[in-house]
């Protein structure tokens, strides 16, 4: 048994700078989150939790994949087990993920809203789950007095065009003071490939659109109006989940025409789904630019990979990988194409290999127009890389390939609401990167001043950036 804190007070603050800039300057700062997988319909009803392992446990596919791994049964992990089961086969793993962020996280996650500084095993375990158990009946620890709790500003959700953004509309219209903000998420309608589902998805768009989508011009149209409407639910961002940003940008007339064959042709496939998905996002992007929209990009995954699991228990479910995809003439493209008619919008890249590290931070440089501070991005470390190794290094190529200071920082990414503890974690890491140059002489010894730098990256950036002042 750990004796002791899991998580001290000074966890990975490793000089005196750093604990300074870190209590000072980061620790109490308000969150915004402003790209997650949260469920707005929990958020509305503000939502209590059964007990820990619906809050905890249930669609974390970071825990299910190390619980796999460490030869814990599906039954135990998505299947039919009892609550309390499941939780204890995770809290017998805990301490075989040491030196896994899993480790980390976990406690972190304890300790942060639970108060719970004691290490999670077999031994320790269901007197945790009881304790929590108790807690969560509290309303502090409803969807909405936890988002409080970790002083969250700004939630921003995943949502498909078809949404009808009912719950969003309702906590706009509540006493709710952080603000829930729908983002647009329209890989359904890019993914021609996959033909059933994609024409199954231009059935359902043009219902809720109101638009006859018989050819391209309709499925852009019904686009737009999609766009529109999440635009009147306070939308003012965009997110993409591509494998690689498409690498041709226009469609022939001819593909036009098979385009209006393809989608009343049972059967029929798309002869060039990258020219059509490049042709459509190049139309979404402009859209962007004329409202002023954020558009981001999370690139480099390689989905569903073990087919077999896919089969039995879908997508999202801890089946997907970092990719090894080239990117860098792709991302040229796809940019310069907007920039050529100055329609590129603010954008985010995120990349999930950390060999393109520097070639997303060195991108970003390409595209920045003079007209605002930080208009192009190079995203926090992403999935498999916010992580404390990930995180550094994504820093570290930004500051050598582009301006630091202008980062507009952390996201959860997650649908969990005990990942609010990441952004304590990403904070601690960068104010022991800039506290340990600050004692070695690499950085001035000015604490507001580099204090600033990190209240900005922290909070101030995204603020200003996301237009939320």
């Amino acid at each position: 048994m750990i004796e002791g804190a899991v998580i001290p007070e000074d966890f990975l603050l490793n000089s005196k700078k750093a604990k300074i800039l870190f209590n000072d300057y980061a620790k109490n700062l308000p969150i915004i989150d402003y790209h997650n997988h949260l469920p707005p319909q929990e958020i509305a009803e503000n939502k209590k939790f059964a007990n820990l392992t619906e809050i905890w446990l249930k669609g974390d596919h970071y825990k299910w994949r190390g619980m796999r791994a460490l030869g814990v049964s599906e039954e135990l992990i998505t299947g039919n087990a009892e609550d309390q089961d499941k939780f204890m086969a995770w809290a017998r793993v805990v301490p075989a993920t040491v030196r896994n962020p899993l480790f980390h996280w976990t406690h972190m996650e304890l300790k942060n809203p639970f108060g719970i500084n004691s290490f999670l095993n077999a031994d320790s375990g269901k007197r945790i789950y009881e304790d929590c158990n108790a807690l969560l009946k509290k309303d502090e620890f409803s969807t909405q007095g936890l988002l409080n709790h970790f002083k969250v500003k700004m939630v921003g959700t995943t949502d498909d065009p078809c949404d009808d953004l009912k719950y969003h509309k309702q906590l706009s219209e509540s006493n709710f003071s952080v603000k829930v903000k729908p983002s647009f998420r329209p890989d359904k309608a890019l993914l021609i490939d996959k033909a059933t589902q994609f024409k199954d998805y231009v059935k359902q768009l043009s219902v809720v659109s109101g638009v006859v989508i018989a050819d391209i011009d309709g499925l852009l149209a019904a686009l737009r109006q999609r766009v529109d409407y999440f635009a009147e639910h306070n939308c003012s961002v965009s997110d993409h989940g591509l494998a690689m940003l498409p690498a041709a940008y226009t469609l022939t007339d001819v593909e036009k025409k098979e385009f209006v064959v393809f989608l009343k042709t049972d059967g029929a496939m798309f002869s060039n789904p990258d020219a059509f998905a490049g042709y459509v996002l190049t139309e979404l992007s402009k859209l962007y630019h004329e409202r002023d929209w954020v558009q981001q990009f999370h690139l480099g995954a390689i989905r569903n990979n073990n087919l077999g699991m896919f089969n039995k228990i879908g997508a999202d479910t801890g089946y997907d990988s970092i990719g090894d995809f080239r990117h860098a003439e792709r991302l040229s493209g796809f940019l310069g194409n907007l920039s050529v008619t100055d329609q590129l919008a603010k954008t985010i890249i995120y990349n999930l290999n950390p060999a393109d590290n520097e070639v997303f931070a060195a991108m970003t440089g390409n595209f920045a127009d003079g007209r605002m501070k930080g208009k192009m991005q190079f995203g926090s470390g992403w999935w498999f890389l916010d992580q404390k190794d990930g995180m550094e290094k994504q820093l570290n190529a930004l500051s050598n390939m582009g301006m630091v200071s202008n980062f507009v920082g952390m996201l959860t990414d997650s649908r969990s609401f005990l990942s609010y503890s990441r952004h304590e974690y990403f904070r601690r890491i960068l104010c022991n990167l800039f506290g340990a140059e600050m004692e070695n002489g690499m950085l001035p010894d000015d604490e507001k001043w580099i204090g600033k730098i990190i209240s900005d990256i922290c909070y101030n950036n995204a603020e200003e950036y996301f237009k939320l002042g």
